[in-house]
């Protein structure tokens, strides 16, 4: 594995079928963990509902045995939770709180911001874990970007 900035990204669905969900998180920590042995440091999350939730709850949880690793937490706009569920936005002020450090790639939600945010967590990485089971859709441009731009990605949903 090479190590060029050490860094890692994620990207998602919103949506985990929950007879996938324990499946998903478990490789993910294992992905996760690999690349901390490997030396990757910096991990990008792009704070949106489903599996950037799961990732970055995964890399706070993994952070207490390995506190090297910094998070990242890097969003479209200021209020990217507007019309969130009372839940949800909780659970993603106690991830905004503990995280290192939070991008804002925008102040306001306009057309266009979340690829923005996507691209920005490509560029900064050189690796992707991503969970992708439809061939369309933020996730599906955000991963050919990522292998357009020659990083190294790992599909979770890969022999489901």
């Amino acid at each position: 594995m090479d190590i060029k900035s050490k860094t890692c990204c994620f990207t998602g669905h919103r949506q985990i079928p929950p007879g996938q969900y324990n499946c998903i998180a478990g490789r993910l920590e294992n992905e996760i963990i690999k690349l901390i042995n490997a030396g990757v440091r910096h991990f990008y999350v792009g704070g949106a509902l489903g599996f950037d939730t799961l990732a970055a709850l995964t890399l706070l949880d993994l952070r207490k045995k390995h506190p090297q690793i910094r998070l990242v937490l890097v969003v479209p706009c200021l209020e990217q939770y507007r019309g969130w569920s009372e839940d949800n936005k909780k659970t993603y002020h106690l991830i905004w709180k503990k995280v290192d450090k939070v991008i804002y790639t925008d102040e306001d939600y306009r057309p266009g911001c979340v690829y923005l945010r996507n691209r920005k967590l490509v560029n900064s990485s050189d690796f992707c874990i991503c969970y992708l089971i439809k061939p369309t859709g933020g996730t599906a441009y955000t991963v050919k970007y990522a292998k357009k731009k020659g990083l190294d990605v790992v599909n979770l949903a890969e022999d489901l």
